[in-house]
């Protein structure tokens, strides 16, 4: 795969967040300049990685249904929560990347889920639309990670696909880490299809029968 181009940092900005729960966490935000795919992703820096050691990174794929009103037929709101506490902990960056519904859009996620609702599972649902069952492309992470200075990572990720592609692109990741399972009844399929259809390392087996 080519190299991407190089993107720079645009500015910086602190945010305090807080959480439904009531976990708090300081965030230092960056914006870009030359992102490859002209998006507005964002970095959210989170406690300090120690002398010498390896920035633990999560790349969050943007899900308002999830994210902001906490839709239980994903896991992607639990994985956000849980990935600022631990790369909090850790020190390291969370790339808020907006590619909703793996790449296809709002209003096609919402399709997607309609035909969902007839049988078809999250990845034969975009292709029934004509759409790729993963439209995500990582040029831009890699891109951002590089204006940052964290070319080698230990990737917060159940994907095997997001080491792979970050990988062709120059990022040297040293480990995968996978996050929490976060079951709910609405999306026992959802994370079955991810693990069946896609290979995610998610336990679901000690979970579901």
């Amino acid at each position: 795969m080519p190299q991407p181009g190089a993107a720079t940092v645009r500015s910086r900005v602190r945010i305090p967040l807080t959480f439904p729960d009531g976990y708090r966490a300081d965030a230092e935000v960056s914006t870009f300049h030359g992102l490859t795919d002209g998006a507005e992703h964002l970095a959210l820096a989170l406690g300090t990685v120690p002398e010498g050691g390896t920035p633990l990174v999560r790349l969050h794929s943007e899900c308002l249904t999830g994210d902001v009103f906490g839709s239980d037929r994903c896991d992607c709101g639990p994985q956000l929560r849980e990935s600022v506490e631990r790369i909090s902990e850790a020190g390291g960056y969370l790339l808020y990347l907006r590619q909703e519904g793996r790449g296809i859009g709002l209003y096609n996620k919402l399709d997607a889920y309609a035909l969902q609702d007839s049988g078809l599972d999250t990845y034969d649902a975009n292709t029934a639309l004509g759409l790729p069952e993963d439209g995500r492309d990582y040029t831009a992470a890699a891109q951002m990670l590089a204006a940052l200075d964290a070319t080698g990572i230990d990737l917060l990720s159940n994907n095997p696909d997001k080491a792979a592609q970050l990988a062709d692109l120059g990022i040297v990741v040293r480990h995968r880490v996978p996050t929490g399972v976060h079951l709910s009844a609405s999306n026992v399929r959802y994370l079955r299809a991810k693990v069946e259809r896609t290979g995610h390392s998610i336990e679901l087996s000690r979970l579901v029968g």
